[in-house]
């Protein structure tokens, strides 16, 4: 049995070692939207410490989230246990952390996709979330970028057409 529980605290020390090195930001909030769990991404690009944000709520750390926003998206995974997104293409970003390849990225600020998940606890009630942030920085660049050659070449293909006629 004492092996047992050695394999356990060994397991459960490799997975927290995991989520804190992970590249994606992982934050848990209880249902007043106090931090609960955050991991080594979001102390690297928010430059605030795990202990300086926990048991705050989130709106108090960052005041540009709006609360009643926030806490719509957040109640059919409270209530409904489901899963809600926010896109970049919709928002670019729910943190304001800066773009951090500023010399060989073109934009200001980090763009996110953010998974907001139910965690269900052993009585079946949910009463936390995760939020997972990730990095799309580079892909809504590479789209920009894109988006700006067609137009520049429907541009030239107009003014094309235009002296020939």
């Amino acid at each position: 049995m004492a092996n047992e529980a050695v394999d356990d605290m060994l397991e459960f020390h490799w997975i927290i070692d995991m989520l804190q090195t992970v590249d994606v930001g992982i934050v848990v909030l209880d249902r007043e939207f106090k931090i609960k769990m955050w991991n080594g991404f979001m102390e690297s690009h928010s430059g605030k410490l795990p202990s300086e944000v926990r048991d705050k709520t989130l709106f108090s750390i960052f005041p540009d989230i709006k609360p009643d926003w926030f806490a719509q998206k957040a109640k059919p995974v409270f209530e409904l246990k489901t899963r809600a997104f926010m896109l970049w293409e919709q928002r670019p970003y729910l943190f304001k952390f800066s773009n951090y390849r500023p010399i060989t990225g073109s934009e200001e600020f980090m763009y996110q996709n953010i998974i907001l998940s139910p965690l269900v606890s052993a009585t079946g009630k949910v009463e936390h979330i995760s939020m997972m942030i990730y990095d799309m920085t580079d892909i809504a660049s590479g789209k920009k970028q894109l988006e700006a050659l067609q137009v520049m070449q429907s541009e030239a293909l107009e003014r094309g057409a235009k002296s020939r006629a």
